[in-house]
């Protein structure tokens, strides 16, 4: 198994016509308008990764590009002009000689001016741009609207921000508004279309196979390292996946440290072993936890502590449903986060689960969406209950993926057992 990229661009056109229809019922219907959207920059030292709301609406994953959908007029993308011939160096998905319509627009054009090299960093400079500009001048004239992702609120967006913020400078004197549309385009990913939830599944039955694969080799001497790097391979060896987060292998002391990436301890008889991975498939991530006795078999205080980790997820699943909330303090009556915490507090562990109980999952592992807003039919989300007692050096997470049904909730890895006799059987078998 591994991904072919999807070549009908038509859903991506769709996503687009759909995000400009809301723009003008939710904001108003400007005389001249365009949504601009920025791709991610290269780094060399990192495979390039498409930023996630230019991919959602294009389909495309070539670097440096920026789209500009003119309202009532044509879907433009703007690719830079190298000086070498790129498809030499690297594998390049789109080129000015290539057929617009094939991508779903109606043209391809040059940013600017000739740039060195095959590569474009994050270097703004008014010539680089000055096609790009020039059309923009010409369509929006003094009372137009650009329509672009603006949120400030982490580093979704950072590079399209400086961007945007030079565009707005070039194109003075013309009296230009620049209008944040995050929250607009953070809705429409946020529900999964039926394409998207096959690829979240492709996503899931991989990670499925790396925690089978890693349970397998659990034993005392080995390091954590050693775990970690079995579970990437088998991700490249099973999809030709790569990891959608640095994946977690946290034993002992490591297992009460939420995001430990440390790696270097060596298990010993009597640890937990936390295992917290997810494969990227198609550019869609998983996200599953479990947790491991590194000497096969839980003692009877993990197993207490385990089961009610285990218990706290089966009750929210069992809950989860449209018109809940994932986590909203002021309706903490129907917020899953909030009714966990009551549930642990019963068990008077509650002080020591000191996260929330889940988040979106989609194109980025922590995806976009708003957590105090109702769930929806088509929202994929985590339940990730978790017990972290430092003074035993015992931690236990249990995450599993869920999408949100008309009635309820359907889990998409329970393929992969979590009643802890079926750990222990797991962990001495072979997948």
């Amino acid at each position: 198994m591994f991904f072919v990229p999807n070549k009908n661009f038509d859903i991506f056109k769709k996503r687009r016509q759909q995000a400009i229809q809301k723009i003008r019922s939710q904001m108003g219907n400007p005389n001249k308008g365009v949504l601009l959207i920025c791709s991610g920059f290269e780094n060399h030292r990192y495979n390039f990764r498409q930023e996630s709301s230019f991919f959602y609406l294009t389909g495309i994953s070539e670097p440096a590009s920026i789209l500009c959908c003119y309202f009532d007029g044509p879907d433009v993308l703007y690719i830079p002009f190298y000086n070498q011939n790129r498809d030499q160096w690297v594998h390049s998905q789109i080129f000015i000689s290539s057929s617009p319509q094939e991508f779903g627009l109606d043209k391809i054009r040059y940013q600017g001016t000739q740039i060195s090299g095959y590569s474009c960093p994050p270097l703004f400079t008014v010539e680089r741009y000055a096609d790009l500009v020039a059309d923009l001048k010409s369509y929006l004239g003094n009372d137009g609207v650009i329509y672009t992702l603006m949120n400030d609120s982490g580093w979704f967006y950072f590079h399209q921000m400086q961007l945007v913020s030079k565009l707005n400078g070039w194109l003075e004197p013309q009296h230009v508004k620049i209008e944040d549309i995050s929250d607009i385009v953070d809705d429409l990913r946020r529900v999964k279309d039926s394409s998207e939830l096959d690829l979240i599944s492709k996503a899931v039955d991989v990670t499925i196979y790396a925690q089978h694969q890693a349970a397998c080799v659990i034993k005392p001497g080995k390091f954590e390292y050693q775990i970690q790097a079995l579970i990437d391979s088998a991700f490249k060896d099973y999809a030709n996946c790569s990891p959608a987060f640095p994946s977690i292998v946290a034993s002992g002391k490591n297992s009460t440290v939420l995001h430990s990436l440390d790696s270097t301890r060596e298990l010993k008889n009597g640890d937990l072993v936390v295992i917290d991975i997810g494969a990227e498939f198609g550019m869609y991530s998983s996200d599953i936890t479990r947790t491991y006795p590194v000497s096969g078999k839980f003692t009877e205080r993990q197993k207490e502590v385990y089961n009610i980790v285990l218990d706290t997820q089966l009750y929210v699943q069992s809950i989860a449903k449209p018109g809940m909330y994932l986590n909203n303090k002021i309706a903490q009556n129907i917020s899953l986060h909030h009714l966990a915490v009551k549930f642990l507090e019963k068990h008077e562990y509650s002080k020591y689960f000191v996260h929330g109980i889940g988040h979106f999952m989609g194109l980025d592992v922590h995806d976009v969406g708003c957590h105090e807003k109702p769930l929806l039919p088509g929202d994929v989300f985590t339940i990730e209950p978790g017990i972290y007692i430092a003074e035993e050096n015992l931690g236990i997470r249990i995450e599993d993926d869920f999408v949100i049904t008309e009635t309820g909730c359907k889990c998409l890895s329970e393929k992969l057992v979590k009643q802890a006799s079926d750990i222990e059987s797991m962990m001495w078998s072979k997948y």
